[in-house]
């Protein structure tokens, strides 16, 4: 509830007239033949001048087409609008965190964008995000994610929703504190010289002594928030694909799972020194989730074989967050998937918790 207060006050970064600062977009590739060059073309079909902006692709060892996708795009573009993609490629496979190293490496400019190559900007995407860098104080901005192929089924209409709320909802409640906890792969912008500062330690981040291969970017974020503030830039739209199976969505999720809880580990050493409620509030975010299964099988399992007593009102307040969700939906989306996030909310409470 209170996310979703904080969340009302939020307001995005207005568009400053001639501020563009120079940017290098960094797009980490592993066998998305499929989407590579359609991302590839989003990212240079930008309202944003044209000698302030590359891109740098990085291959991580592809094993189908990508490459050859990626190839065939760069020649189109040059044929238009001169040489402003550079393809760098793995001869194996290392993982998407040097991939996105190696590209911020290559970079030239002032700030570095990271997007998924399976994510598609939006014509005034760069534009849009690299407006909170007026402050000095800012390290890092994420963009808001939609979910591109969200009519494909259930599953992904479920998601659809979710993200909107995910985005508009809690990173804008965390950025009135200027503190975002995770800048998402699919539009994430950093200062180039925060992230280089960052670099090494990120790449060869270890934990309990074994490297750590996924949650680059919550990883990348903890780094940036102890020293700098992060923020949410709504404005900034990019589309990206989700799973649309469930074993994929399981997968996905047990990653994200456990990057958030050992990432939240890390960042429990600095948050207490962030502003007091936003301090308070990711405190309470990392123990009532882990207490949550407890607090359901509790619920709807020994109380009624124990007592005979039903969890009539603690399926009251799912019921009323999920038509909270529901109608922020509705409202700002204006868009018939609000009707998902009521079954979302259920499917998190029985299978994803």
């Amino acid at each position: 509830l209170s996310r979703f207060l904080f969340a009302a006050m939020y307001r995005p970064w207005p568009v400053v007239p001639g501020y563009t600062p120079s940017v290098s977009i960094v797009i980490p590739c592993f066998n998305e033949e499929e989407w590579i060059e359609k991302t590839i073309y989003g990212c240079l079909n930008q309202h944003y001048p044209e000698e302030l902006l590359e891109v740098i692709l990085v291959d991580d060892g592809s094993t189908d087409n990508s490459v050859a996708a990626a190839e065939a795009a760069k020649a189109k573009i040059n044929d238009e609008v001169g040489d402003r993609l550079t393809i760098h490629v793995f001869p194996q496979n290392q993982g998407k965190r040097h991939a996105l190293a190696a590209g911020a490496r290559l970079a030239k400019n002032e700030l570095v964008v990271f997007v998924d190559s399976d994510s598609f900007l939006q014509p005034d995407a760069i534009l849009q995000v690299v407006q909170p860098f007026h402050d000095p104080h800012i390290g890092g901005a994420a963009g808001r994610c939609e979910v591109e192929n969200k009519w494909t089924n259930i599953l992904t209409r479920m998601q659809a929703v979710r993200y909107f709320i995910g985005f508009r909802i809690f990173k804008a409640a965390e950025s009135i504190f200027d503190v975002v906890t995770c800048l998402s792969g699919p539009l994430a912008c950093y200062r180039r010289d925060v992230l280089m500062r960052y670099l090494d330690p990120w790449v060869n981040q270890k934990f309990l002594g074994r490297p750590a291969t996924f949650g680059d970017d919550r990883s990348l974020t903890n780094f940036v928030l102890g020293s700098h503030y992060a923020v949410y830039q709504h404005t900034a739209v990019a589309s990206t694909i989700v799973p649309s199976t469930y074993g994929k969505f399981f997968n996905q999720q047990m990653r994200w799972k456990r990057s958030w809880l050992r990432e939240s580990l890390r960042a429990c050493k600095f948050m207490w020194f962030k502003e007091p409620f936003m301090a308070i509030s990711f405190y309470l975010g990392l123990i009532l989730p882990v207490m949550a299964p407890v607090v359901v099988l509790r619920a709807f399992v020994f109380m009624p074989v124990a007592y005979g007593i039903w969890p009539t009102m603690y399926l009251a307040g799912v019921l009323l967050m999920s038509m909270l969700m529901c109608t922020s939906y509705l409202l700002i989306k204006r868009s018939t998937l609000w009707l998902y996030g009521l079954p979302f909310c259920f499917f998190y409470l029985f299978v994803l918790l």
